[in-house]
Parts: C-alpha cells; structure tokens; sequence
C-alpha cells in the first residue's frame, strides 16, 4: 500500500467534504468529475445519465495513462472518447490505487488546493 498517496486522497477527500458538506467517497467524487467534464453544473440526472457521467469520470482521469483519447462533444455537449487500450489486469486494490492516483493527477492539474 502506498501511504503518501492514502495521506494525499484522505487530505483530498477531507477538503471535498468540507466543500460539498458531504461525505464523499470514490464513486462520488467519479461523479462530480463527471459533472465538471460535462461541464453544464449540477443538475437531476437520471440513473442513466449520473452512469454515464461517471463513465466520462473515469475516461477523463485514464486518457493521461493512454488508455482513452477525447474525441469531441456530441450535439448536448456531452464528451465522448475512444478506447486506446485494455487496461491490464489490476486486482481490487490496484484498481483502488489507480484511480486514486488519477484523481489526485486531476485535481492538481486543476490546481485544487489540497
């Protein structure tokens, strides 16, 4: 397990509870990213819709890694990409630490202050 980046999510995650008055774990925070990306700010979206923008999460956060490339916006202005590559295989607690590490790449491309 890597500490620092735990150290780092947990500082994250403490700063977007305070901001949001919630508690906000992975899936959440997949999901306001989704929100930012699609870039229309937060409104009532559909099961459907709130799957979709965690899609767009999680392209958005591995297209640094090679793993998806943005293609453009569709007529509602939602962003769309194209798969580059299969990720390896990653077992739960790989899975867990990748998408952290690309969560914390985000914000601070963001310049969140964290």
């Amino acid at each position: 397990m890597d500490y620092n980046l735990e150290l780092e999510f947990q500082k994250l995650t403490k700063r977007l509870n305070e901001q949001f008055d919630a508690d906000l774990d992975v899936q959440a925070i997949l999901f306001l990213i989704g929100v930012q990306e699609l870039g229309q700010g937060y409104d009532k979206y559909s099961k459907q819709e709130k799957t979709e923008l965690m899609h767009v999460a999680v392209c958005t956060l591995l297209e640094p890694y090679g793993h998806y490339k943005f293609v453009g916006r569709d007529s509602e202005n939602w962003p769309h990409f194209e798969k580059i590559d299969d990720l390896p295989y990653l077992d739960e607690r790989q899975q867990q630490h990748l998408i952290k590490e690309a969560i914390l790449d985000y914000f601070k491309a963001e310049q969140y202050d964290f």
